[in-house]
Order: structure tokens, then sequence, then C-alpha cells
């Protein structure tokens, strides 16, 4: 039996809330499968929750975009999101530390298999395992305390970090204009007068521009499944 169209609607409604991004009908019909709901009966939906104002929209063309309404959702200010990062990042270390560990248990069981008794191997995998089941429920009670960064405030970081990049990259070129300007027809040798000036490139210290644009391009191929 069909749902009815209420509860297709609070199906509807909470997936695009749950998203929090930008969805056509297509995206919540492939997504809802499911739930046996059809892409006319999806489309209603979208449309009432649009119409009521439960939802946001806008018209591309003969396409229709959906968002979440963003006013219900709360937007932590930055000291808000910066102690949420430094949390994330100590959380992802314990997590690490905690895998290791795992790891390091699991190496020992195998390389005690190879060498006790039977006897002596069930014993010690039955007191392994234990550990392993201790260990996995505080990976699991860690993964459920991770604050996890919303769309709009990773859009955010990612906005100020491109920023950065750019007046970085803009001042690197500026620099190589002057610098090419002074030393063109300077009698001295171009090594030695930087030296004499103290000057310091980005890689006489270890730092590399590129590898801080990578950083990103990367960060949002891996988001993308690429």
């Amino acid at each position: 039996m069909a749902p009815k169209s209420d509860s297709t609607e609070a199906i509807v409604l909470n997936f695009v809330n749950e998203q929090n991004r930008p969805l056509n009908s297509q995206n919540v019909a492939d997504a809802l499968q499911k739930f046996n709901l059809k892409k006319a009966a999806i489309q209603k939906a979208l449309d009432n929750l649009a119409d009521n104002g439960r939802i946001s929209f806008k018209e591309y063309g003969k396409q229709k975009i959906y968002v979440a309404r963003q006013d219900q959702f709360d937007i932590p200010n930055n000291e808000e999101l910066n102690q949420t990062k430094e949390q994330n990042s100590k959380l992802q270390q314990q997590l690490e530390e905690q895998k290791k560990a795992i790891s390091e248990v699991e190496g020992e069981i195998k390389a005690l298999q190879s060498n006790l008794t039977l006897e002596q191997i069930h014993e010690r995998e039955a007191k392994l395992r234990i550990e392993v089941e201790e260990m996995e429920n505080k990976l699991a009670k860690l993964r459920g305390g991770v604050t996890l960064v919303r769309p709009e405030e990773r859009k955010i970081v990612e906005e100020m970090y491109s920023e950065k990049l750019s007046q970085w990259k803009r001042r690197k070129r500026m620099f190589k204009d002057i610098w090419d300007a002074i030393t063109e027809n300077s009698p001295k040798d171009p090594k030695e007068f930087k030296e004499e000036l103290g000057i310091e490139y980005d890689e006489d210290i270890g730092v590399s521009l590129s590898l801080f644009s990578d950083l990103l391009q990367h960060d949002k191929k891996r988001r993308r499944g690429e």
C-alpha cells in the first residue's frame, strides 16, 4: 500500500532536512526508492512543502531546486566553530590511537596462533577478543561523540582558506615583479643580493603554496568520491 500524502511529505521533509544541500526532485526520488514512493508523489510533496514555507526552493529555467530552511539550524559563531574543530581533532586522534591498539592486538593474536599450543591459543584468543570488544566499544562511544561540521560551516572555512591562498599567490607575484625589476639591471648576483638582504623564499623554509592548494582540492575530490 502506498504511503499517505501526509506521510510522504514527512518522509520527504525529513530527507531534505537531513541532507541540507540543494536537491532536485530526481535526487530525492532516487534516494527514497526504499519507501516505494513514485516520483510524481515526491514532486507533489516537495511543491506542497515549498508552498507551505517548510522548505525553500529556487527555479532555474524549468528545474526547481529545493533546500532545507536554514533558519531552523543553529549556526555557531567563530569561537564555537573553533572549539568544535579542536574537539573534533582530539577525538579523531583518539580514534586513530584506538584503531592502532586494535591492530596491534590483532597482530598479536596472529603471532600467538603460530607459537602456542591449541589450548593456549584458545585461552589467549578469548582474552584478546574481550580486549578487542572493549576497544571497539570505546571506538563506538568516540564516534558517537564526534561533532560533524555542517556544510555551511565547511563552506565558510573553505572560502576563508581560498581567500588566504589567493592573497598568498598575489603577494608572491607582486614580490616577483618587484624583485625582477630591481635585479634586472643590478650588477650584483641575485642569489648573493638575496642573502645580503636576508630574503627567504617559501621553499627556503620548507613551505609550498602548491601543497596547500592541493590540500583543498584533495578534500573537495574526497567528498565528491573521486
